[in-house]
């Protein structure tokens, strides 16, 4: 039995969501979505599902990343 590309993105997509359980399934859809959409129109397939599992859990990494900016409110100095 051959394994489809949409059977690999499906055990991608299943093991983002139990991998990042913390986030809302959407969202996780969503970095799958985009990845794969990104190799639209490529002939060679074969390592497609890899790329997409690289490409949505480095997405979804950034999107947790706190910097430090954001890390600690600002306060302004008083006068």
């Amino acid at each position: 039995m051959d394994v489809t590309e949409e059977q690999h993105i499906d055990a991608v997509r299943a093991h983002l969501i139990r991998r990042y359980q913390f986030l809302d399934t959407d969202r996780v859809d969503h970095a799958i979505d985009t990845a794969h959409h990104r190799f639209d129109g490529c002939q060679i397939r074969d390592f497609v599902p890899l790329l997409v599992q690289r490409a949505a859990t480095r997405a979804l990494d950034d999107s947790l990343t706190i910097t430090p900016s954001t890390a600690y409110p600002t306060v302004p100095e008083a006068p």
